[in-house]
């Protein structure tokens, strides 16, 4: 049987970049290639471009990638390309709370986390004091150990922390209302006296997100730690130590390299699965 006759699975990308140069893209279309041939697959993949061009694809897709990107989560309220998104998001999970056996399956990063956090009411989203950039172990919770997406990775583990925003302070309550887990947090630093940001949350067992960047390689981060400005931004945050150790993390086959080899497709994995069985 050659890949093409088994069944399509379709996947969407929906870039979030606002037509910005970014290395995420890369790292999403090398996973899904990567993974398409290990497992000998007939998937296919398009993006999306739901910033700049207010491109929203319709509910034919299996699996739904959403990027992460720049700017502020809370100034695009209420604009075109958001409610346009929002809505895609209320068709997936009215279609996943309905009795048929073929989900959909959606993955949020970075900017889309945020912007689901906001969209959930699930903890304050505000600017952080300084940017958070580099290679820097994030710790699973309780729930985050059990669950499948986490399956093989270390507490903590490595992963490309990029962002000017964060989401703190989560509503216990609206988590336990709504059915969410909070999988990850950020660093305990018991000489800073600020709330550590959420990482990682389970929407419901088809939705997972991330604050980090899962889909980030060794090649991408260190082309942007080496430019000068990079550079002044994580030794002002991090101190020069960190910045040098974070050069010799991008090396290290257990770092970021593990993460991008083993968590999405960890999701990949349980999502085709069941699309499988269905």
């Amino acid at each position: 049987m050659t890949n093409s006759d088994k069944p399509e699975i379709k996947v969407a990308i929906l870039d979030f970049y606002n037509g910005i140069a970014n290395e995420g893209m890369r790292g999403f279309r090398e996973i899904l290639d990567r993974y398409k041939v290990k497992n000998g697959l007939n998937l296919s993949y398009q993006v999306f471009d739901v910033r700049k061009k207010v491109e929203v694809p319709g509910k034919e897709f299996d699996i739904y990638i959403s990027s992460g990107g720049p700017g502020d989560p809370l100034e695009s309220e209420g604009s075109e390309w958001e409610k346009k998104y929002f809505q895609l998001i209320d068709k997936l999970e009215d279609h996943n709370f309905s009795n048929t056996s073929q989900k959909k399956y959606g993955f949020f990063v970075c900017h889309s986390f945020q912007l689901m956090c906001r969209k959930y009411a699930l903890g304050h989203v505000n600017m952080r004091k300084s940017p958070s950039f580099g290679v820097l172990p994030v710790h699973q919770t309780k729930a985050g150990k059990h669950d499948p997406v986490f399956e093989n990775m270390a507490d903590p583990f490595y992963t490309v922390d990029s962002r000017l925003w964060q989401v703190i302070n989560p509503d216990e309550k609206r988590f336990e209302e709504l059915g969410m887990q909070l999988l990850a947090i950020e660093k305990e630093r018991p000489h800073v006296d600020l709330p550590r940001a959420m990482m990682a949350i389970r929407f419901s067992d088809y939705f997972f997100s991330t604050q980090f960047h899962p889909e980030a390689d060794s090649k991408g981060v260190k082309s942007l730690l080496l430019k000068e400005e990079k550079k002044k931004e994580v030794v002002s945050e991090h101190g020069i130590e960190k910045y040098n150790e974070m050069l010799t993390r991008l090396d290290d086959p257990d770092k970021i390299t593990y993460t991008q080899n083993t968590m999405i497709p960890n999701f990949l994995d349980q999502a085709i699965w069941s699309l499988q069985e269905a």
